[in-house]
């Protein structure tokens, strides 16, 4: 399988001396499903933003698309066209889409970024019009951003990063703060990126919704190190590890005379998950 992103013994710090990140290696390959699962605070969020070339890595080396991803060379003038192809393969969606939004209406939001790639305004106008259509948000075109709901929100930022056709998409807790509906409504769409091919990595500690859109779990500690690389299922399923990663507790509880341990997700958002 080709390889998109190639990190060998990455580590980052923040102002130089707060660990975010530490020896990380890791590849994904093209069309790969990929959740990066983790504690608040663990390093998921920084990992997705040295794959989308946001933040370079401290020391270590990343490479992407088989070339070396670095702060000097990337914003080079002289490695512009490399930085033009990258930006039309990756799409990046924000845990926090209030960040991401900005444009007057729901429709100049998607067609920015086509229109910044140089894609002519006839071809963009189709794409806004079928990316609408696909995320079920048509009725919301002259809308102002800023007025919709949370999930309407997170809708048009998928949309816009969509609207570039991009072979990687990197999401951010997509799932955060959605309702139940609009949460399957994401699964779902997933799913179906991904058998249309599309690299799919996302960040996120809601491990109910791991096994429905990934095939591989990345469990990075609060020591900011991978701590297991498998199938999702397996991770899943694996409580020493999601205890040991702050990812579930365990309670004792009593029933009857006898106390038995059971276990339990941590909080996220505003639901509980079953494990």
């Amino acid at each position: 399988m080709t390889i998109i992103f190639d990190l060998k013994d990455v580590s980052y710090s923040y102002l130089g001396k707060f660990e975010a990140l530490l020896g990380i290696n890791l590849q994904i390959s093209r069309g790969e499903e990929v959740s990066l699962i983790g504690s608040n605070g663990s390093g998921k969020s920084t990992l997705l933003s040295i794959m989308d070339a946001l933040i370079f890595p401290t020391t270590g080396e990343f490479r992407a698309f088989g070339e070396e991803v670095e702060e000097d060379v990337f914003d080079s003038l002289a490695e512009s066209e490399f930085r033009s192809f990258f930006r039309k393969k990756v799409a990046f969606v924000f845990q926090n889409s209030d960040v991401q939004l900005f444009s007057s209406t729901v429709y100049d939001e998607i067609a920015f970024g086509p229109l910044q790639l140089g894609i002519a305004t006839e071809e963009v106008a189709g794409r806004v019009d079928d990316v609408m259509g696909l995320v079920e948000i048509s009725k919301l075109r002259d809308r102002a951003p800023h007025t919709l709901s949370g999930g309407e929100k997170k809708k048009v930022c998928i949309a816009s990063a969509l609207a570039t056709n991009p072979d990687v998409l990197l999401l951010d807790e997509p799932t955060a703060g959605l309702d139940p509906r609009t949460q399957l409504w994401l699964i779902e769409l997933f799913q179906e990126l991904g058998r249309a091919g599309k690299t799919i990595v996302v960040a996120t500690h809601d491990l109910d919704t791991v096994e429905h859109i990934s095939k591989r779990a990345v469990v990075i500690g609060e020591d900011h190190t991978i701590k297991a690389d498998r199938n999702s299922c397996d991770v899943i399923g694996d409580l020493d590890l999601l205890l040991a990663s702050n990812l579930i507790h365990k309670h004792m509880h009593r029933h009857g005379s006898v106390y038995q341990e059971h276990y339990h997700p941590q909080y996220q958002g505003h639901k509980k998950v079953k494990v």
